[in-house]
């Protein structure tokens, strides 16, 4: 079943840090979702994005194709209904995407450690996507610093030790294109998950289509925003950084608008090199496996083919209750 959303907190960035910390405590342990404002972020330069991938969308399905993604290599168009969810579905999610990662030269010393790290493929028009994305993707990475930062102290950590785990970061981005669909009809645009990476931050489409899935409800609750604000969601790495105090909440797109809907949410990962585990006392009956984020990532990539079966790799990221 779904509804209309619950109200999900709403912190503004440019309020005092006492004020905000408090709100986003409550917000991260109840719901794993957070409404920001003041987060800087020019809305000239989300509606530039906005643009360039409605332009590159609107290319040709061939001129797309050469900048196809391939299992050694995650980046670039990923066509539509490339996708099915790896759990025993047929059925594709409704989009096509193009992913992005953090920038790394071929020459930089950490592609001796990881081959994960690279340069990203760009496509031959919109000639101004690189630019616009890179704007976008450097203002994102500062918002979500200052929300770590924040998160550390609610935590009770150290902010530069914590900071520290997202210097040369496994961070990426998708930017989505979810087809019109029958509104009496519309297939699912990405199946029910969880984030698999630390923190999430997204500017909604103004048609709508997010859902969430509150912790302990069976009914979806559709994410409604101030139309300046973003939305920010922890996904299973921070989770387990907080021993269960902070909550992983499942999440879906249904485009039902009967429009076109676009998205680029921005996924910050930390380094390969960091294992993840508790900082804090865990929460009763929490108990997850420490989680090293090179081979997760890897893994998460490798699986995003529908043939590829899931390693018994000892960790669960991503899962979501039976």
């Amino acid at each position: 079943m779904m509804k209309p959303a619950p109200s999900i907190s709403l912190i503004n960035l440019a309020d005092p840090e006492e004020r905000i910390v408090g709100i986003l405590e409550r917000a991260l342990t109840e719901m794993g979702f957070v409404t920001v404002q003041g987060h800087g972020i020019p809305p000239d330069l989300v509606r530039d994005v906005r643009d360039v991938i409605e332009g590159y969308f609107s290319r040709p399905v061939e001129e797309k194709m050469r900048d196809c993604i391939t299992p050694d290599n995650y980046r670039g168009y990923i066509p539509l209904g490339f996708f099915s969810p790896n759990t025993g579905s047929n059925t594709p999610d409704q989009y096509e995407g193009y992913k992005l990662h953090h920038e790394t030269s071929l020459k930089h010393p950490i592609r001796q450690q990881c081959d994960l790290y690279g340069p990203n493929k760009w496509p031959a028009k919109p000639e101004d996507m690189p630019e616009i994305i890179t704007e976008f993707w450097r203002a994102c990475d500062a918002v979500g610093r200052h929300l770590l930062k924040l998160i550390s102290r609610i935590m009770g950590v150290h902010e530069t030790d914590f900071l520290s785990y997202f210097d040369d970061p496994l961070t990426n981005m998708t930017l989505l294109h979810y087809p019109s669909q029958p509104t009496n009809r519309a297939k699912v645009g990405i199946h029910p998950h969880k984030d698999t990476d630390a923190l999430t931050l997204l500017f909604p489409d103004p048609v709508g289509g997010l859902w969430l899935q509150p912790r302990g409800q069976k009914d979806w609750m559709e994410v409604i925003t101030p139309s300046d604000a973003m939305v920010v969601n922890i996904g299973d790495l921070l989770e387990l950084w907080s021993g269960g105090t902070f909550v992983s909440t499942p999440h879906k797109v249904v485009n039902t608008s009967g429009k076109e809907r676009y998205s680029f949410p921005f996924f910050m990962v930390p380094r390969h090199d960091v294992v993840v585990e508790p900082l804090v006392k865990c929460q009763p009956e929490f108990n997850r496996s420490p989680v090293p984020v090179g081979h997760v990532s890897r893994e998460v990539w490798r699986t995003n083919w529908q043939q590829a079966s899931p390693a018994d790799a000892g960790f669960d990221l991503g899962t979501l209750p039976s």
